[in-house]
């Protein structure tokens, strides 16, 4: 993991220190932000590029989810969402804004360096490019196109598209998309898959038809009822 710059935003002094602690200790180099203002301008002002961000749901000035509102205007950096709240609401507003998991406090540094080692390897991308009818998908660029036309994903849009690809002509059950997209066991409501797909879709315009609904399993990837020119 060497050579990755992590952010760490949270308002608290330990927790901070905790996380830079063992994230140090796995490779990891450490910026520190206390309050919204200075993780926006840690992220779009510092010298050294961001990898990851770790980001607090409270801090001052500005709150978490207008610092991730902001970072996805410009950016698909991952995020991992810290909130003293386990409630479903805020862990599924979490996701919509495009944070790539939601860790409530306390929480086990074991546990979310676990995490984070592995979306870090996720993003570590082997394949340059990906096609499947009209849609291309650039992954080092995490760019994506329907019918030679860009479109902007969400993180977890670009993941839940990448691993129907990887998966067509399979039916898959909204908990082998959540485990396999969301990376580890997802206990909230199984809904968040369909709010995902209804959003996928949306942006994929035509070439939505590719994405069918499997009655009392899931969905699937497939081509057959393809309608785009």
């Amino acid at each position: 993991m060497k050579n990755l710059n992590v952010l760490v935003a949270d308002d608290e002094f330990r927790i901070r220190k905790l996380l830079a602690e063992f994230l140090v200790r796995e490779g990891y180099r450490v910026i520190e932000a206390e309050d919204g203002e200075k993780a926006i301008d840690a992220v779009f002002n510092a010298k050294a590029k961001i990898d990851l961000v770790i980001l607090d749901v409270m801090m001052p000035k500005y709150d978490g989810w207008f610092v991730l509102e902001r970072i996805r205007e410009f950016s698909t950096v991952p995020v991992v969402m810290l909130t003293a709240r386990s409630d479903e609401y805020d862990q599924l507003k979490g996701f919509k804004l495009g944070a790539d998991d939601y860790v409530t406090k306390p929480f086990s540094p074991s546990v979310l360096m676990a995490r984070i080692n592995k979306i870090v390897k996720r993003e570590k991308v082997e394949v340059e490019e990906l096609k499947f009818g009209a849609i291309r998908m650039a992954l080092a660029s995490r760019e994506v196109f329907t019918a030679g036309q860009k479109i902007e994903l969400t993180p977890k849009e670009f993941e839940l598209l990448k691993f129907f690809i990887d998966n067509k002509g399979i039916a898959l059950s909204r908990d082998k998309i959540l485990n396999a997209v969301w990376n580890y066991d997802y206990f909230g409501d199984l809904r968040t898959v369909d709010t995902h797909i209804k959003q996928l879709r949306a942006k994929l315009g035509t070439a939505s038809t590719y994405i069918s609904t499997v009655r009392s399993i899931g969905y699937r990837l497939d081509i057959e009822n393809e309608n785009i020119d």
